[in-house]
Order: C-alpha cells, then structure tokens, then sequence
C-alpha cells in the first residue's frame, strides 16, 4: 500500500497533466488575438512542466 504522500503525489500529477493538457489543447488557441494573455499561458504552460518534471521525480523516490 502506498503512503498517504506518494498517494497525493500521484493524484496531483494527474490534476498537473489535466491543466497542461487544456492549456496547450484549448487555452493558448482560445486566447489568440490577446498577446498579453497567450503570454500568461505560455509562462503557465512552461511552469505545469516544471511541476509534472519534479512530481515525477518525487513519485519514483516514494512509490515502492
């Protein structure tokens, strides 16, 4: 059985994976026109990167 911590780990990689998938499939798109705003989802797009890099990281430490 995993520990409550891996468990949230994992469960946060998928809601991090899920906000990454709909920025880059709808949010970037839906924003065209507003440079300002395709800018905001450019920065979060790289930062839901980031996130899902180091939960992957975190989660092969604990999942045992």
């Amino acid at each position: 059985m995993q520990g409550n911590h891996a468990y949230n780990l994992m469960k946060q990689y998928v809601q991090e994976h899920k906000g990454l998938w709909r920025i880059k499939r709808n949010y970037i798109k839906e924003a065209k026109g507003h440079a300002d705003a395709v800018a905001f989802w450019k920065r979060m797009e790289k930062d839901k990167e980031r996130h899902i890099k180091e939960l992957a990281t975190l989660i092969k430490k604990y999942h045992r």
